[in-house]
């Protein structure tokens, strides 16, 4: 799943992250760990990646990231609020400089009229109180093509605050 392009996305970021002596930690839910494995795809990503959290389920985002249940209450897993709110958690709960979080609807099933499948939320946040949203809607391109774009896209979301 880590193709050639990805895998030179998470090279890239690496490179800038050294730069100025940066780790990272990703909050991942509809990826399931895949920007932490793209990242870790590479030899000596050690010197960059702090950690990853897999936070499938509202309770392991609240218990793990510090996820208001208010915040899950009112605007559910899958929401701007909720991705801002797993990349500071992310920050907290990590010594990382840089954090990325992802929560979406991959599919095939599980999507409604509000939040259809395909559609994903980002947030980047870095220890000096940067923070980048992203809403994309990839749309019914299917579960895997769902995930890599969003894998796409948080590492380009680290190397924008990485630069």
């Amino acid at each position: 799943m880590i193709d050639r392009k990805l895998r030179a996305a998470a090279a890239d970021v690496l490179e800038a992250c050294r730069a100025h002596g940066w780790r990272i930690a990703t909050a991942e839910s509809c990826t399931g760990g895949l920007v932490a494995a793209a990242l870790t795809e590479i030899a000596g990503s050690s010197d960059v990646v702090e950690c990853g959290f897999v936070v499938y389920s509202n309770a392991a985002k609240e218990a793990m990231l510090g996820v208001p249940a208010a915040t899950l209450k009112r605007r559910g897993a899958v929401s701007a609020e909720t991705a801002v709110a797993m990349a500071a958690g992310a920050l907290k709960h990590s010594p990382a400089d840089l954090a990325v979080s992802i929560t979406g609807i991959a599919g095939p099933g599980g999507g409604t009229a509000q939040k259809p499948v395909g559609l994903v939320y980002f947030a980047a946040a870095s220890r000096d109180g940067r923070c980048l949203q992203r809403r994309r809607l990839f749309g019914k391109i299917g579960r895997r093509r769902v995930r890599e774009r969003s894998v796409a896209q948080a590492l380009a979301m680290l190397l924008a605050l990485a630069q």
